[in-house]
């Protein structure tokens, strides 16, 4: 029989190479794998941060969003409140008007204890009312003004400084809080 000469298991690289060829050429490979799976790694890192980023940006506008409905939701409560109250402020200035009307005549009579009482009844209204922020509006011999006033007439006067001034005030004007609620009906010098 004849020996056959042993022969080696070819090596898993290409044919002709040396083994440390090999080696180098799996490294190789490996490190390129190693390099594709931290870049792939990266990218996803990359994209893990940019929605956390966006999620993070639309929770704050969220959270912006929602203060802003909860302070305006606020403000319209007040306004509400605010509407309601000069509504009912405006239903009392006829009264008002009349107390003011009754002192006048009272005031002409001889009847002192009727002038004390609806004096006092008078200014305990007004004085709660002004808790609640109505003003009265000074019109008498003020410079007219549209923004407070409403023209009913108008008089020829002698003197040359009171033209263009309030005369004679008809009804009284209010503010509350600082808005006109009722224009103060005056007469204008002219």
């Amino acid at each position: 029989m004849s020996k056959k000469k042993s022969e080696k298991p070819a090596a898993p690289g290409k044919i002709g190479q040396t083994p440390a060829e090999d080696v180098k050429e799996e490294r190789k490979d490996n490190k390129e794998k190693v390099d594709n799976a931290v870049e792939a790694l990266r990218k996803e890192n990359e994209e893990l941060k940019a929605s956390v980023a966006k999620e993070k940006d639309d929770y704050l506008r969220l959270m912006a969003d929602f203060e802003n409905f909860r302070r305006h939701s606020a403000e319209a409560k007040l306004e509400l409140v605010g509407t309601a109250n000069a509504d009912i402020i405006k239903g009392i200035l006829p009264v008002l008007d009349d107390c003011e009307r009754a002192l006048k005549m009272l005031s002409e009579a001889d009847d002192k204890v009727a002038l004390e009482g609806t004096g006092l009844i008078y200014n305990k209204l007004m004085a709660y009312l002004k808790t609640k922020g109505l003003e009265v509006m000074k019109a008498k011999d003020e410079k007219f003004d549209t923004d407070f006033h409403e023209a009913v007439a108008q008089i020829p006067v002698p003197e040359e400084e009171r033209k263009g001034l309030v005369f004679d005030v008809v009804q009284t004007g209010y503010t509350l809080s600082g808005k006109v609620i009722r224009y103060a009906k005056v007469v204008v010098g002219i």
